[in-house]
This record gives structure tokens, C-alpha cells and sequence, in this order.
């Protein structure tokens, strides 16, 4: 089943990450739509603005949107996240997990470091499945889980670690998830789907955009456009990189096993003069 309807009045939206960035546009978005939104986010003056912000544009009145503090790697908060938009709305139809942390860099990052992005990179998403799935399932109505990778967690550059292994981790997740939905007879029609969105040079947070990124809200209709299709990976190129491109790198990746290569050779001397043209 296709999810073209998804974003419609009367529908309900949990967006975490919602202060800044994708998942603010995500918010907009959806409240423009006139769908119900709860936006979550760490307690705050950005999370504060946006609220406001979005309350402003509800065709269906501010009280269609709700502001949650939450932090994502707290099982219990996002437990109390579940309450709060059952209590006010009854239900979730699109629940889009995007709280995201660059914390920490190289090997040596400290290991409260790693720890604190596996909690919310990872963690994060997986503690919204499980307080959010059951009643999706439950429900006659359709349902969407996004929940937001990156190419890192695909190709794996030099640089990040901490970051690249959070997210390929939460792409291994989410395919199990959707394979599970797609399995499961009390999904009947495939009502309840996961998708993962992998987002390219995109503009977030308070970073000055720069020509070459994408804006969030071109994310965002990548998103849609991607849900609408019934695409699992919804990969979006930018103003540096093309589909094709994109395609060439996460081929090259996979080959560094097929062809025995060694690990991330496209930044390996021998190997990088021809990476470069194979994946231009």
C-alpha cells in the first residue's frame, strides 16, 4: 500500500529533532497540511520558537500542535512522549524519527561520547518503535515510521566514526524493521510501513547555508515524494551530488568486499585516483 495520503488534516505527526533543521520542516510541513503535530525536542529556547512558529500556521488552531520535551535516549521520556500524544489525540499515523547528535569525533572521542550518540543516533529511533508500533499496529489506520539515516552510515568516510557507526547501524535496524512489517499478518496490506530517509548536503541546525547544500524543506519533499513511491531508501542527492553519483559510491562501497579491496578505498592511496573517476 502507498502512502500518498498520509500527510492529510486530521492525520497525527510525532517529529523528534523538531527544533531546527529537517525535522522542524517536517513539523511545518505537516502543520501546514492540517495534520496534529507533536514536536519533540531537548527543552529550549529553539524548541520554544518553533513551537510558536508552528502554532501560527495551524489552519486547525494551535492546540493541533504540542510541544514535548523530551530527550529521545530516555526510555521513560519517550514512554511519557507516548502519553502525552494518545491523551491529546488518540493516535499516531506518521511517527518520524530524527533527534540526531554529532557528538564526538575520532577514535579517541571520549566514551561518553560514543556512548550518548549510540543513545540518541540509535537508541533513539529504537525506543520510538517500540512505544509508538503497537498502537500503529493496533489502529485501522494507516501508518509511517521515518526514521533518518545518512550516507555516512552507507559509505563510511574517514572522520567520523562515532557518527558513521551510529548511523549504519540504524540502517541494519531499519531494514529489519521494515522486513518484520512486511511479514507480519496483523499488518495486513502492509498498513504500517518503515522507511529510511538518507539525506545529502543538507543545510541544519544554525550552520549558514552554503550554495551546493540542499534546505530542509527540499528534504522534505524528497521525503514525501519517496513515501508516496512505497520507497524504502529515499536517497537524496544535492547541489554537488547527483543520483548517479550517489549510486556509483554505495557501489564502490560494497565492492571493497566483493573485490577484496581494502576498507574505505576510496581514500586509499592506491586506490583513489581510480575511485575518484569510477564514482564521478
Amino acid at each position: 500500500m502507498m502512502s500518498a495520503t498520509i500527510v492529510q488534516p486530521d492525520n497525527v505527526a510525532v517529529v523528534t529533532g523538531a527544533a531546527l533543521g529537517i525535522g522542524r520542516a517536517m513539523c511545518k510541513r505537516f502543520a501546514e497540511a492540517g495534520m496534529s503535530v507533536v514536536a519533540a525536542d531537548l527543552p529550549g529556547e529553539e524548541l520554544d520558537a518553533a513551537i510558536d512558529a508552528l502554532k501560527a500556521i495551524s489552519p486547525r488552531g494551535p492546540d493541533q500542535v504540542v510541544k514535548a520535551p523530551t530527550d529521545v535516549a530516555d526510555p521513560e521520556q519517550l514512554q511519557r512522549l507516548r502519553d502525552t500524544v494518545i491523551a491529546k489525540f488518540g493516535k499516531v499515523n506518521l511517527l518520524a524519527n530524527n533527534a540526531a547528535t554529532r557528538i564526538g569525533r575520532g577514535h579517541e572521542a571520549p566514551l561518553a561520547d560514543w556512548r550518548r550518540a549510540m543513545d540518541v543516533n540509535l537508541w533513539g529511533p529504537i525506543l520510538g518503535v517500540r512505544a509508538f508500533l503497537p498502537g500503529m499496529l493496533a489502529s485501522t489506520e494507516r501508518g509511517v515510521i521515518v526514521n533518518v539515516g545518512s550516507k555516512q552510515g552507507i559509505t563510511n568516510p574517514p572522520g567520523h566514526p562515532v557518527y558513521n557507526m551510529t548511523k549504519a547501524a540504524l540502517k541494519a535496524y531499519t531494514e529489519a524493521l521494515e522486513h518484520e512489517l512486511r511479514s507480519n499478518r496483523d499488518n495486513a496490506g502492509r498498513r504500517v510501513t518503515a522507511h529510511l530517509l538518507i539525506p545529502g548536503w543538507t543545510t541544519t541546525g544554525t550552520q549558514e547555508h552554503k550554495h551546493g547544500a540542499w534546505l530542509p524543506e527540499q528534504v522534505v519533499d524528497a521525503m514525501l515524494s519517496g513515501i508516496a513511491r512505497g520507497d524504502f531508501y529515499i536517497i537524496c542527492p544535492d547541489g554537488e551530488v547527483t543520483v548517479e553519483m550517489d549510486k556509483k559510491r554505495i557501489l564502490w562501497a560494497a565492492g571493497d568486499i566483493t573485490d577484496n579491496r581494502p576498507p574505505l578505498s576510496r581514500w586509499h592511496l592506491d586506490y583513489a585516483d581510480v575511485a575518484k573517476q569510477a564514482c564521478s
